[in-house]
Protein backbone atom coordinates (compact mmCIF):
# COMPACT_ATOMS: atom_id res chain seq x y z
CA UNK A 1 0.00 0.00 0.00
CA UNK A 2 1.40 3.37 -0.93
CA UNK A 3 2.09 6.19 1.52
CA UNK A 4 -0.47 8.35 -0.25
CA UNK A 5 -3.29 5.82 0.30
CA UNK A 6 -2.35 5.42 3.97
CA UNK A 7 -2.48 9.19 4.49
CA UNK A 8 -5.90 9.39 2.79
CA UNK A 9 -7.29 6.65 5.02
CA UNK A 10 -5.91 8.38 8.09
CA UNK A 11 -7.42 11.71 6.98
CA UNK A 12 -10.82 10.13 6.29
CA UNK A 13 -10.80 8.49 9.75
CA UNK A 14 -9.94 11.85 11.32
CA UNK A 15 -12.72 13.51 9.32
CA UNK A 16 -15.21 10.90 10.50
CA UNK A 17 -14.13 11.39 14.11
CA UNK A 18 -14.59 15.14 13.73
CA UNK A 19 -18.08 14.64 12.31
CA UNK A 20 -19.06 12.36 15.19
CA UNK A 21 -17.71 14.83 17.77
CA UNK A 22 -19.57 17.68 16.05
CA UNK A 23 -22.79 15.65 16.09
CA UNK A 24 -22.39 14.84 19.79
CA UNK A 25 -21.73 18.51 20.59
CA UNK A 26 -24.82 19.56 18.62
CA UNK A 27 -26.94 17.01 20.49
CA UNK A 28 -25.69 18.32 23.83
CA UNK A 29 -26.53 21.90 22.82
CA UNK A 30 -30.01 20.77 21.71
CA UNK A 31 -30.59 19.00 25.04
CA UNK A 32 -29.45 22.11 26.88
CA UNK A 33 -31.93 24.22 24.89
CA UNK A 34 -34.74 21.73 25.54
CA UNK A 35 -34.03 21.90 29.26
CA UNK A 36 -34.82 25.62 29.15
CA UNK A 37 -31.21 26.71 29.18
CA UNK A 38 -30.50 24.91 32.45
CA UNK A 39 -29.03 21.50 33.06
CA UNK A 40 -31.46 19.43 35.09
CA UNK A 41 -30.01 18.42 38.43
CA UNK A 42 -31.17 14.88 37.89
CA UNK A 43 -31.83 13.44 34.46
CA UNK A 44 -34.94 11.26 34.65
CA UNK A 45 -34.41 7.60 33.92
CA UNK A 46 -36.93 6.38 31.33
CA UNK A 47 -36.46 2.82 32.61
CA UNK A 48 -37.13 3.65 36.27
CA UNK A 49 -40.25 2.44 38.02
CA UNK A 50 -43.46 4.43 38.13
CA UNK A 51 -43.12 5.46 41.78
CA UNK A 52 -43.16 9.15 40.85
CA UNK A 53 -45.97 8.93 38.31
CA UNK A 54 -49.37 10.50 38.75
CA UNK A 55 -52.79 9.08 38.03
CA UNK A 56 -54.56 12.38 37.31
CA UNK A 57 -53.73 16.05 36.83
CA UNK A 58 -56.12 18.83 37.76
CA UNK A 59 -55.78 22.54 37.10
CA UNK A 60 -56.70 24.64 40.12
CA UNK A 61 -58.92 27.66 39.25
CA UNK A 62 -56.77 30.55 40.49
CA UNK A 63 -59.25 33.14 39.22
CA UNK A 64 -61.98 31.73 41.49
CA UNK A 65 -59.82 31.18 44.58
CA UNK A 66 -56.86 33.55 44.26
CA UNK A 67 -55.64 33.43 47.88
CA UNK A 68 -55.57 29.64 47.94
CA UNK A 69 -53.94 29.55 44.49
CA UNK A 70 -51.20 31.94 45.61
CA UNK A 71 -50.62 29.84 48.72
CA UNK A 72 -50.34 26.60 46.71
CA UNK A 73 -47.93 28.23 44.23
CA UNK A 74 -45.75 29.63 47.03
CA UNK A 75 -45.71 26.32 48.93
CA UNK A 76 -44.73 24.35 45.82
CA UNK A 77 -42.05 26.91 44.99
CA UNK A 78 -40.73 26.52 48.55
CA UNK A 79 -40.29 22.80 47.96
CA UNK A 80 -43.59 21.20 48.96
CA UNK A 81 -45.06 18.53 46.71
CA UNK A 82 -47.38 19.38 43.83
CA UNK A 83 -48.72 15.82 44.01
CA UNK A 84 -51.40 14.70 46.46
CA UNK A 85 -51.71 11.01 47.29
CA UNK A 86 -55.28 10.76 48.56
CA UNK A 87 -55.48 9.46 52.14
CA UNK A 88 -58.90 10.37 53.54
CA UNK A 89 -58.46 8.26 56.68
CA UNK A 90 -55.31 10.17 57.61
CA UNK A 91 -56.86 13.62 57.11
CA UNK A 92 -57.76 14.37 60.74
CA UNK A 93 -54.39 13.24 62.05
CA UNK A 94 -52.56 15.22 59.36
CA UNK A 95 -54.63 18.32 60.14
CA UNK A 96 -53.76 18.09 63.85
CA UNK A 97 -50.06 17.68 63.04
CA UNK A 98 -49.91 20.49 60.49
CA UNK A 99 -51.88 23.05 62.53
CA UNK A 100 -50.21 22.23 65.88
CA UNK A 101 -48.77 25.42 67.32
CA UNK A 102 -50.38 27.67 64.66
CA UNK A 103 -52.71 30.07 66.49
CA UNK A 104 -56.24 30.79 65.28
CA UNK A 105 -56.81 34.33 63.94
CA UNK A 106 -60.24 35.93 64.03
CA UNK A 107 -61.74 36.26 60.54
CA UNK A 108 -59.11 34.02 58.91
CA UNK A 109 -58.77 30.33 58.11
CA UNK A 110 -55.52 28.44 58.37
CA UNK A 111 -54.91 26.99 54.91
CA UNK A 112 -52.46 24.11 54.66
CA UNK A 113 -50.45 22.75 51.76
CA UNK A 114 -50.12 19.86 51.20
CA UNK A 115 -53.72 19.36 52.23
CA UNK A 116 -54.61 17.23 55.24
CA UNK A 117 -56.29 14.63 53.01
CA UNK A 118 -52.98 14.01 51.23
CA UNK A 119 -50.45 11.48 52.48
CA UNK A 120 -47.85 14.24 51.90
CA UNK A 121 -49.67 16.50 54.41
CA UNK A 122 -49.21 16.69 58.17
CA UNK A 123 -46.06 17.75 60.00
CA UNK A 124 -44.15 20.42 58.11
CA UNK A 125 -47.05 21.51 55.90
CA UNK A 126 -47.03 25.14 54.79
CA UNK A 127 -49.70 27.15 56.65
CA UNK A 128 -51.08 30.50 55.53
CA UNK A 129 -53.93 32.63 56.86
CA UNK A 130 -56.56 33.34 54.19
CA UNK A 131 -60.19 34.45 54.08
CA UNK A 132 -62.72 31.74 54.96
CA UNK A 133 -64.70 32.29 51.76
CA UNK A 134 -61.67 31.59 49.57
CA UNK A 135 -60.42 28.66 51.67
CA UNK A 136 -63.75 26.89 52.04
CA UNK A 137 -64.73 27.47 48.43
CA UNK A 138 -61.41 26.02 47.30
CA UNK A 139 -61.79 23.08 49.68
CA UNK A 140 -65.25 22.35 48.33
CA UNK A 141 -64.00 22.58 44.74
CA UNK A 142 -61.08 20.22 45.41
CA UNK A 143 -63.36 17.81 47.30
CA UNK A 144 -65.73 17.65 44.32
CA UNK A 145 -62.84 17.10 41.89
CA UNK A 146 -61.38 14.26 43.94
CA UNK A 147 -64.64 12.67 45.14
CA UNK A 148 -64.59 9.81 42.62
CA UNK A 149 -60.93 8.91 43.16
CA UNK A 150 -60.10 6.15 45.65
CA UNK A 151 -57.49 6.47 48.39
CA UNK A 152 -53.99 5.98 47.04
CA UNK A 153 -54.73 7.92 43.84
CA UNK A 154 -51.89 10.33 42.99
CA UNK A 155 -53.15 13.70 41.72
CA UNK A 156 -50.88 16.44 40.41
CA UNK A 157 -52.06 20.01 41.05
CA UNK A 158 -51.32 22.64 38.43
CA UNK A 159 -51.94 26.29 39.36
CA UNK A 160 -51.86 28.82 36.54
Amino acid sequence: MSKRRTRRKRKSKQGFKRQVLTLVAMLLVALYALAGGEWPEEIPNPFAGTNKSVDHTITFPSERYPETANHIKAAIKAGHSDVCTIDRNGAEGNRELSLKGVPVKKGKDRDEWPMAMCAEGGTGADIQYITPKDNRGAGSWVGNQLSTYPDGTRVKFVVK
